[in-house]
């Protein structure tokens, strides 16, 4: 794997650059050399936060962990990435398009997803009328949820809002 590691405010230390590229180096078993592993390391007052993304044809694999300790945090994400790996490797891998972003041991072994599958519990319909994102913002908070998908009145595309951590919104629009 290549390891792009970036700090937002933090200096990243050789140290740290270290604990990140052995211990996410372990996940070497499941991706190919060329693979990119993007790794942001940052602090917010006593948050130590890890954001690990790894993209691959067609999909992200992507992994956000905060603690108090830098080192936990990075701990907790290699082992977060690497159960995802696991419990979503079927999902994950399209035998036709993505074979060539892991590694061929990684595609043979079998793991064990019985208790894991996902299953979609529930179907809910609804009628999308057009709206600002700041109207779709309101809504949301009066439905107490913490995503609301609407039609955006000025672009005339279905987009979606959300809360973030810190309480702001997001705003998620197709990429056309």
């Amino acid at each position: 794997m290549k390891f792009v590691i970036s700090g937002k405010n933090l200096e990243v230390s050789e140290g740290l650059r270290n604990a990140v590229e052995d211990k996410l180096g372990k996940l070497d078993k499941y991706f190919s050399q060329d693979t990119k592993c993007i790794v942001t390391l940052s602090v917010e007052r006593d948050r130590q936060k890890v954001e690990v993304t790894i993209p691959v044809k067609g999909n992200i694999i992507r992994s956000e962990q905060v603690s108090n300790d830098m080192y936990v945090s990075i701990d907790l994400v290699e082992e977060v990435i690497e159960r995802q790996l696991k419990k979503y490797k079927k999902k994950i891998i399209d035998k036709h398009q993505n074979v060539e972003s892991f590694q061929k041991a990684f595609l043979e072994k079998e793991y064990d997803q019985a208790e894991d599958e996902l299953s979609i519990t529930r179907v809910k319909r609804f009628e999308i009328k057009p709206m600002y994102p700041e109207d779709a913002c309101v809504q949301m908070e009066l439905l107490g949820h913490s995503f609301f998908v609407f039609v955006n009145a000025e672009t005339d595309e279905t987009n979606v809002v959300y809360r973030r951590k810190g309480g702001t919104y997001g705003l998620i629009e197709p990429d056309v």
